[in-house]
């Protein structure tokens, strides 16, 4: 600050000096000007110009050090009033920016909520002729056609159900329900869900639990297993080998891996696989892919305290780990 101030004051500074350089230099020149007397009273302005500024620096200053201390928000009620005009014209044009701002952000803040309300109910909406055409599809003689229009239906079910939970992320922590998780019926279900699709590709599983019961957000919890499942079958080739789902312990938590045996992941992708919108760079032109699965995943992980690691080898397969906190960790999401 005393830096800044003393840039910002340059001007009175270089004039001061001046026109005390000034009077030297006269009373030098002019012998008829006693050189002693002058000095002295230069002396005696200069001390009292010294304490003159240091006094208008700790005043001037005390006001805009208190917009470098304060945190970054709208709230100026902390500020202490204005000592000068000038810093009247601050004050009142900072009030005005604050309380302009907030009625912009609150005015977002409310499109924004209704669009997410407009958004889930259109889902839901989306939701109620989608089991028609469930229904409809169930009675097809057909195979072929009943298989292919299944697998469409699908990957419309798995992007509305994926679109559902992402707006739902941002407000998950009042959503949770932390209870005791079946994790063999859990996958069960999402298995089923994606029976067609993996009879289309001639895809099995192989299905190990060591450990059944889990403390977690049932619904949360099958969302995630729904990402990686659905990635280990959509990134398997077809007749490939089955894929390996098997739960143990370890240091008393709860392992979870989901294991196939598709086209692996890219060394220099592999950390960024669960960043917002990254898909790939060895399969760019993989139009089907949104990079939103993985991400959204890892987000609802994060809030339940659920890690996820991964290891992948091209060309061999991927193995997705879910490790569960513990008990009492758990509880420290619920506050209980």
């Amino acid at each position: 600050m005393i830096r800044r101030y003393l840039i910002e004051r340059r001007s009175w500074l270089l004039f001061f000096i001046s026109a005390q350089a000034l009077v030297l230099l006269i009373a030098f020149l002019d012998k008829a000007i006693p050189f002693g007397p002058i000095l002295y009273i230069v002396f005696l302005t200069t001390t009292l110009f010294l304490i003159f500024f240091i006094f208008r620096y700790n005043k001037e200053t005390r006001f805009y050090k208190q917009f470098e201390e304060r945190d970054n928000n709208l709230d100026l009620s902390a500020l202490a009033g204005a000592d000068s005009p000038l810093e009247s014209v601050v004050e009142t044009s900072m009030i005005n920016l604050a309380e302009h701002l907030r009625q912009s952000a609150s005015r977002h803040q409310v499109a924004l909520e209704q669009e997410k309300d407009d958004l889930l109910a259109w889902i839901h909406e989306v939701k109620t002729p989608l089991t028609a055409m469930r229904l409809m599809m169930d009675r097809l003689e057909d195979e072929t056609m009943k298989t292919a229009l299944t697998y469409e239906w699908l990957r419309i079910h798995l992007l509305l159900d994926k679109q559902l939970h992402q707006k739902r992320l941002p407000f998950m922590e009042n959503d949770l329900y932390i209870e005791q998780v079946n994790l063999e019926s859990l996958t069960y279900a999402e298995i089923k869900t994606l029976q067609t699709w993996c009879i289309q590709k001639g895809i099995g599983f192989d299905l190990d639990f060591e450990v059944t019961d889990v403390l977690s957000d049932a619904k949360w919890l099958a969302f995630i297993l729904r990402q990686l499942v659905t990635n280990a079958v959509k990134y398997s080739d077809p007749h490939a080998a089955e894929i390996v789902i098997r739960t143990r312990r370890r240091d008393e938590r709860t392992i979870l891996e989901v294991s196939d045996h598709g086209r692996g992941i890219e060394p220099k992708d592999l950390p960024r696989i669960f960043d917002k919108g990254f898909t790939s760079t060895a399969w760019h032109q993989d139009s089907a892919a949104t990079g939103m699965g993985l991400y959204l995943a890892k987000k609802a992980a994060e809030s339940m305290l659920i890690h996820i690691a991964v290891s992948s080898e091209p060309g061999a397969g991927t193995t997705f780990t879910l490790i569960f906190p513990l008990p009492n960790e758990v509880m420290r999401i619920t506050g209980m």
